[in-house]
């Protein structure tokens, strides 16, 4: 992933955005804020990423039908019935439910994608190591966790292809369980054994002995101050549509889903276009940059 135009900004304004943008996925389960959330965290994450994005997104189908029939099993609530599972009621509303919590967990996993994207350890530790020093630290050890072991059981596993003892060529099911247990140990020891060195180096180093001062490539210019304004005002807006209940969604035990149209329409509006704040200022840095080219 490389940087755009959101990215570049202050992280506080790229950690304000992702917060709300989550914090609006979770709380509303209207189907079209939901659809609107999906498009504006997978359009921005295939900014970003680009073809490879594009395929971890075609992953998530899986998932979001898996639990969209899935939930329709366990919840039986809904005036609607399509079928019968072993003798239990299959309903429209309890599906239309599942379709809407498997698009905001879907649109969840974009965002936090995004997130890890946007803001790095480094911008994550220029907000919070002066106030919270250890937190920090150990907030970052946490987030960098797992991308490092998945490179490092890579590593470890083509190590032990190389002499003939991967996992896979285990001639019976307790060989190869075996030899999958040897790495998971492996991979546990190294990065137990890493987290102690991380720990004793900063130590060393007297971090978050005392206050200091720290040195910040990061600074809140102006057009920061302007972005942060726009994003602190949709969010009102947002919040004040949801308090008259533009996005109020009852599925079940009957359906009650508000319309978008009239007053809801606009709120409906300020939603999509806050979802689309990282993605529009992408889109507009690369026109301006292929319009500057094409003048050379």
């Amino acid at each position: 992933m490389h940087s755009d135009a959101f990215s570049k900004c202050h992280p506080a304004v790229n950690l304000v955005f992702f917060l709300g943008a989550i914090v609006a996925t979770v709380l509303i389960v209207h189907p079209a804020y939901v659809l609107a959330s999906i498009a504006g965290a997978a359009l921005y994450y295939m900014l970003l990423s680009g073809q490879k994005g594009l395929k971890r997104i075609l992953v998530l189908l899986p998932i979001f039908v898996f639990v969209t029939a899935v939930n329709p099993l366990f919840n039986t609530y809904g005036d609607r019935v399509l079928f019968k599972v072993f003798g239990r009621p299959y309903t429209l509303e309890a599906l239309l439910y599942g379709a809407s919590l498997a698009g905001v967990l879907v649109a969840m996993l974009l965002w936090f994608g995004c997130y890890n994207a946007v803001l790095t350890e480094d911008k994550f530790t220029s907000l919070f190591g002066n106030l919270a020093p250890a937190l920090s630290l150990l907030l970052v050890m946490v987030l960098r966790m797992i991308p490092n072991l998945i490179k490092k059981g890579r590593q470890i596993s083509g190590s032990r292809m190389s002499v003939g003892k991967d996992a896979s060529n285990g001639r019976t099911l307790t060989e190869k369980i075996s030899g999958g247990m040897l790495v998971v140990g492996t991979l546990m020891s190294w990065a137990l054994e890493g987290g102690v060195v991380t720990s004793d180096s900063m130590q060393a180093r007297g971090y978050g002995t005392a206050k200091r001062t720290s040195f910040m490539i990061y600074r809140f210019t102006g057009s920061d101050g302007v972005l942060a304004a726009v994003i602190a005002a949709l969010l009102a807006a947002i919040i004040a549509f949801c308090a008259k209940g533009a996005a109020s969604a009852v599925f079940t035990p009957t359906l009650d889903i508000a319309p978008v149209r009239g007053t809801n329409l606009a709120g409906f509006i300020v939603f999509v276009i806050y979802m689309l704040i990282p993605s529009v200022m992408h889109i507009r840095e690369a026109v301006q940059w292929n319009i500057s080219r094409s003048r050379i």
